[in-house]
């Protein structure tokens, strides 16, 4: 009886890293890997995936599938229940090791009628309706959220990276003890922008403050967007307004 596993990631940006993880504590004795190439869709239903039917053709009696989570395998309800027939006529068990599905018999028949269990089909479906409304609802908020930016003015892309006219002073200020969070609010870019264009002045500055006295200098706060936008909008003092100048 083999332990044949299947892993797949929706884009070849990401990796099986937490998969791995996930089966590795599962303490498999001799797993035969069946991976999915980078970028395999999850709307490509799983049996016509080239990986997962060739993991069903290597298949024998008595083997057991495992996945690290229900939705490397599938995404919505519609292929759930084809692969569970497809799985108990080849008389291959379904082990899933993380999530709401790790604690289910996925496989599990009526002892007469061979059917799959009701109770068991129930909470597949269930679980799995579950997990397409959250992805959905996912999937609207964050379209709700880039048209109300759009109507503040935001075009919802990356923050640029600092001009290159620009990088001089940027480096000068960071020198100077300007805080990397000042910088991206006085040139409109990220945080990170900042530090790739001082990245190879922050060891040398570390080294140059541990040489020499720590000047004195404001406590420096990296506010909430929401915060920092009414700060900056807000009718300040004259000393508020220098303090939040510095960072």
């Amino acid at each position: 009886m083999a332990n044949l596993v299947y892993k797949r990631v929706s884009t070849d940006q990401q990796s099986t890293a937490r998969q791995n993880l996930v089966l590795d504590e599962a303490g498999l004795e001799d797993p035969v890997v069946f991976e999915e190439d980078g970028g395999t869709s999850s709307r490509l239903p799983p049996l016509q995936r080239p990986k997962f039917r060739e993991l069903l053709t290597y298949a024998r009696p008595g083997d057991t599938v495992h996945i690290a989570e229900m939705f490397r395998l599938v995404r919505g309800t519609g292929h759930i229940l084809d692969v569970l027939d497809v799985l108990h006529r080849d008389q291959v068990a379904l082990r899933i090791h993380d999530g709401a599905f790790s604690a289910m018999h996925l496989t599990a028949r009526h002892p007469r009628t061979g059917e799959l269990l009701s109770t068991v089909k129930f909470m597949v479906q269930t679980l799995a309706a579950a997990g397409e409304l959250q992805r959905d609802l996912h999937r609207e908020l964050t379209y709700d959220g880039l048209r109300a930016a759009e109507a503040k003015g935001s075009k919802g892309r990356r923050r640029p990276a600092v001009a290159a006219d620009k990088t001089t002073d940027v480096r000068t200020a960071y020198l100077e003890g300007r805080s990397i969070a000042a910088l991206a609010r006085d040139h409109s870019v990220s945080r990170g922008a900042i530090r790739t264009a001082v990245a190879d002045l922050l060891p040398d500055h570390a080294a140059a403050a541990e040489d020499s006295p720590a000047p004195e200098l404001p406590v420096t706060l990296d506010m909430p967007g929401k915060v920092a936008d009414f700060l900056l909008a807000a009718e300040l003092e004259p000393a508020e307004r220098a303090a939040l100048d510095q960072g």
